[in-house]
């Protein structure tokens, strides 16, 4: 079972190039598994094997990691050729240094550089020519699949004190709270990533045979499926587990097994931009799109599973999440929605 969802929004900006390069999106979606007619629905949403398809298809396809987005074209095979290099560095900086060097030969130049100070550490993107990004997808991407590429080549998440943009809030800005988990700041001078410097120095642990693995389904699974497992949110999500039908774990127990008061839990929660409740909420509204794409199972089945005693509260829960009723939303991953009701 796919642990996350990904919004309609990054599904649609995903496919912003392809659009405008006059590809058959269409077929594409559905190779990926996604009915098409599921994105009328405005606050849909995809499970993150999709979504990961989904680039990997657009990429083959287009024969462009920049999606059709980017000043130029970066044939299939170029993310592939900077992790090879990447892989004997010996620790996170040497990693990031040699990265830059290496998009540093294409012109023009797609990058981010990396920038100390006497604290903290700077990944600040450098993108030089005309890009068409309407949506931000393209910005967004190099972040994450920078970030994310230390983090899994380090094996640790290297922890963001800041990530900033040099664009106005986009309309999906609340999104960014779940993929960055720090503090955000728009309109400004770069668009960059802050970290603390001990982490330049984290050695690389991976070996060059499991680059070959993790290379079938990146950068798709970085985008897609962000290792959580040492954010407090993925350690909760992991100790409420899918089992909804039984009482929930309350806070102090949480709080206890993670070896830390409720009230410093408190706190490094909003450092990561949720709370307890809204872990919760999206576990549960990820668990039940999960179970709608099970046609075996009735709505009031899914209902008791996600932990609602009352299928009338489900369907209101869900409405709220999503903005149509569940069965609206059944008939739309079916490719059958007649209204957005």
């Amino acid at each position: 079972m796919s642990d996350l969802t990904v919004s309609r929004h990054f599904v649609q900006a995903a496919l912003a190039g392809a659009i405008r390069l006059g590809f058959d999106t269409d077929a594409m979606l559905r190779e990926a598994g996604i009915s098409p007619d599921l994105l009328r629905i405005e606050k849909a949403r995809v499970n993150s094997d999709q979504f990961s398809r989904l680039l990997q298809i657009a990429w083959s396809r287009m024969n462009d990691e920049f999606l059709g987005m980017g000043p130029r074209r970066a044939r299939a095979g170029t993310f592939a050729t900077m992790c090879a290099l990447v892989i004997d560095c010996p620790t996170l900086e040497a990693v990031y240094r040699r990265a830059w060097q290496f998009s540093r030969l294409f012109e023009p130049m797609v990058s981010m550089e990396l920038i100390t100070g006497p604290q903290n550490t700077q990944l600040i993107t450098r993108i030089e020519g005309d890009i068409y990004d309407p949506h931000y997808f393209l910005r967004e991407s190099i972040l994450v699949i920078w970030h994310r590429l230390g983090s899994w080549l380090v094996g640790q998440p290297v922890e963001l004190k800041k990530a900033e943009f040099d664009y106005p809030r986009p309309a999906h800005g609340d999104e960014y709270r779940h993929i960055f988990h720090c503090p955000l700041a728009f309109e400004s001078e770069h668009t960059a990533l802050t970290f603390d410097n001990r982490f330049l120095s984290a050695p690389v642990i991976r070996a060059r045979p499991e680059i070959h693995q993790f290379l079938k389904t990146s950068p798709a699974d970085l985008l897609s499926r962000p290792d959580e497992s040492n954010t407090f949110t993925g350690q909760i999500r992991g100790l409420i587990g899918r089992d909804f039908s039984r009482p929930l774990p309350d806070f102090d127990w949480i709080a206890s097994e993670l070896h830390t008061s409720p009230q410093t839990l408190r706190r490094r929660l909003k450092q990561e931009n949720t709370s307890f409740q809204e872990i919760k909420d999206l576990l549960r509204r990820d668990t039940a799109i999960y179970y709608l794409g099970r046609p075996e199972l009735s709505i009031n089945d899914i209902a008791e599973k996600v932990g609602f005693t009352e299928p009338s509260t489900f369907h209101r829960a869900f409405k709220k999440w999503t903005g149509v009723t569940p069965g609206a939303y059944r008939e739309g991953e079916r490719g059958s929605l007649s209204t957005q009701g």
